[in-house]
């Protein structure tokens, strides 16, 4: 097939539409932050390197092709969080899928299932109550991300998950209460924890360091996370990166299900 004067093939097709998916993924992990802006300037620059080649202009296709070559470079240094942000997230989704495939082939228990649930149910419970008397709370729901280093930094647990325990521990009198729980499957792995803050410019100014803290490790690792404002009460969620503010008890209850 040919397209003008360009025969096309369909390992072309297939070339432009994998290299098209890449660079939409790429633009997701850094939509909203001040770095889409150099993101759509290098993307702009690769279109002009094709059009330059293409129409066989040499000198400026040099020029060009030199300043793509050290750029790479600097890119990776300059955007070194955002790299490894996309590293992991692809990492992460790779054993997800093969995680639900040896789930289906081994038949997960009724058991864990019901264990699941029931942890679900009291997370919800205790969002709701501590959302009603204004008692903050910074809660990290992890699947598949190694969260070692950050259970580290507070008080390990490995307890199941129930409303009275987190509300315990985020009673503003509580030695843990400032810090984050983090919780995998039906267990609270750790409280008291110290995240990452997230400097992104989009925050908005009124957001604290629990806001910060809970956009900064969705940033930097696939979690999502659930948070409670001491002085509002607003349920708040935050994953990739991205802060969601004044969440209904509904909408709650929604990503606690699809999240769990």
């Amino acid at each position: 097939m040919e397209i003008g004067f360009l025969p096309v093939t369909l390992w072309d097709l297939l070339d432009v539409l994998v290299v098209g998916w890449l660079l939409f993924q790429l633009y997701k992990l850094l939509r909203g932050s001040i770095a889409v802006n150099i993101f759509l300037g290098v993307l702009t620059l690769l279109v002009l390197s094709w059009a330059v080649r293409a129409l066989n202009m040499q000198m400026l296709s040099s020029i060009i092709g030199l300043l793509i070559s050290t750029g790479v470079i600097i890119l990776i240094i300059v955007f070194q969080p955002e790299v490894r942000r996309f590293l992991i997230t692809f990492a992460n989704n790779t054993l997800r899928q093969r995680s639900k495939l040896l789930n289906r082939l081994l038949d997960r228990g009724e058991a864990e299932i019901e264990a699941n649930r029931h942890a679900a149910d009291e997370l919800k419970k205790a969002l709701h109550r501590m959302s009603k008397r204004k008692e903050g709370a910074l809660i990290i729901l992890n699947k598949n991300a190694n969260l070692e280093g950050i259970a580290e930094s507070g008080v390990k647990l490995n307890a199941d998950i129930s409303r009275p325990l987190i509300e315990n521990i985020f009673f503003k009198n509580s030695p843990l209460h400032d810090g984050a729980m983090l919780i995998k499957g039906d267990k609270i792995i750790a409280a008291g924890c110290i995240l990452p803050l997230s400097d992104s410019a989009d925050l908005p100014q009124s957001v604290g360091l629990r806001h910060r803290a809970a956009v900064g490790i969705t940033e930097r690792t696939e979690v999502a996370a659930f948070l409670v404002s001491e002085e509002t009460g607003i349920v708040s969620f935050a994953i990739n990166g991205k802060l969601y503010r004044r969440l209904s008890q509904e909408k709650t209850d929604e990503l606690v299900e699809q999240h769990f």
